[in-house]
């Protein structure tokens, strides 16, 4: 399976008077494109705006972020969601880089919804902020979620990935200015020097948790609560097959954005045929009762065995409740004789000295933290809110609060605010962007 990624890196987003990008210069006629947004009945009110590196601007709450992409062949970049099924990894997809389409609500949050700052300290606390991004701040008529703190966001995430593909059909037809290529054959007749390399999957758990559908992350349309673990070939995931849902606090959560670009698999791309004999992927799912956690992890290790999987890097979106899952699995996986590396984020409390796991076990030995779910995050004023601020202590948002009787407000009278880590959007970068490092004192 091939799949090539025809890259156009964005220098600067304008509005104008047409959709076009040239020298770097990404072009939107504002009108148009909310015209566009508004055909979903349920949008009652949109707006589109553009966000910098170094704007002096707050986004909150965000719901969702995607790449704008477009594929050459007129087939649609999420297949099974907006458009019609497809099998995904081969072929040619064309991005805009450097930027991403966020979606925020103008007037309600939740607790899987996020913060993110364009400057100030709290810039580099995201791989958004660092972004050239198109904001689309919007509401819906979705009166029944409008004060539960659980939200599907369905318009709003819906308007997000079809204004993604909206915007790059201006480059459908240009010429890429670099090119990425990913080429992974048959997991047999590798060649000797190829297969006599550790061979490694990547093992992804997404969300899915919310027995109610609407929640979870949807693999070609198909809601992840209903799946068993399935060996995948890792181009379906760079090419749209998974899109992101609308559960778990923010800072685990991985966007389309992240699935998309996922850095972890591109990193064993890089080492295929170096130093390991890059498998695949084992896509599995999170679970709630126990005997789908103990299903789930056992068929994880029965498909690594049966592709002769020698190690495995297991990656979990979320904590709590799914670190049984994970936990279990990286269990499950060493007891196959599989080696394991897990990667994941931890919940230790504000201050630090908490149990990282609801799960663990002495078979967990090598587990790459990436933050604390808990860690208290104070931010200054910022000039310009897109949204609504408040949602991040009136709506339930997972880092935020109403009223903490030692803290005070969450968002202060001055608009300077104190948050936790899990507010933040997408912030720990399980899939591998992560900016933290672990010191000792």
């Amino acid at each position: 399976m091939k799949l090539t990624i025809g890259n156009f890196y964005v220098k600067d987003i304008v509005f104008g008077d047409e959709l076009s990008y040239k020298d770097g210069v990404l072009t939107i006629n504002k009108e148009e494109a909310l015209a566009f947004v508004k055909e979903d009945e349920r949008i009652t009110e949109a707006d589109l705006y553009i966000a910098k590196p170094g704007d002096k601007i707050r986004l909150c709450p965000v719901k969702e972020a995607i790449e704008p992409r477009v594929r050459p062949d007129g087939k649609g970049i999420f297949p099974g969601y907006t458009t019609d099924l497809r099998q995904a990894g081969e072929g040619t997809v064309h991005a805009l880089k450097n930027t991403s389409v966020l979606v925020v609500g103008r007037h309600w949050g939740g607790f899987q919804d996020g913060l993110i700052d364009m400057s100030g300290p709290g810039q580099k606390l995201t791989y958004f902020g660092g972004l050239q991004n198109i904001v689309l701040v919007a509401d819906t008529n979705e009166e029944f979620e409008r004060y539960e703190q659980q939200k599907m966001n369905d318009a709003l995430r819906r308007a997000g990935h079809k204004l993604a593909e909206y915007f790059a059909a201006c480059v459908k037809d240009l010429q890429p200015e670099e090119e990425e290529v990913y080429e992974l054959g048959s997991i047999r007749n590798r060649g000797e020097e190829v297969e006599k390399l550790p061979s490694v999957v990547y093992v992804m758990q997404p969300q899915s948790q919310m027995e109610a559908m609407g929640y979870n992350d949807l693999l070609y349309g198909w809601d992840l609560n209903h799946f068993l673990p399935t060996l995948m070939h890792p181009n379906e995931i760079f090419d749209g097959c998974i899109v992101s849902g609308s559960f778990m606090p923010c800072s685990s959560k991985w966007s389309t954005y992240d699935f998309q670009n996922t850095p972890n698999i591109k990193a064993l791309y890089r080492e295929h045929g170096k130093t390991i004999n890059f498998l695949g992927i084992i896509m599995s799912n999170l679970n709630v009762a126990l005997l789908q956690k103990e299903r789930a992890s056992q068929f994880v290790a029965n498909l690594a065995v049966q592709v002769g999987a020698d190690a495995a890097v297991v990656a979990e979106e979320g904590y709590g409740n799914p670190d049984a899952d994970f936990i279990g699995t990286i269990v499950a996986l060493e007891d196959a004789g599989v080696k394991v590396i897990g990667v994941t984020n931890e919940s230790v409390g504000r201050d630090g000295a908490g149990q990282p796991f609801v799960a663990l076990d002495e078979k967990c030995d090598a587990i790459v933290s990436c933050g604390n779910v808990g860690e208290l995050i104070e931010l200054p004023p910022m000039e310009t809110v897109l949204g609504e601020l408040e949602a991040l202590g009136r709506d339930g948002n997972s880092g935020g609060w109403d009223y903490d009787e030692k803290l005070g407000p969450s968002v202060r009278e001055d608009g300077s605010i104190i948050m936790e880590n899990n507010g933040l959007f997408c912030s720990d970068q399980v899939v591998g962007w992560s900016t933290k490092q672990m010191m000792d004192y």
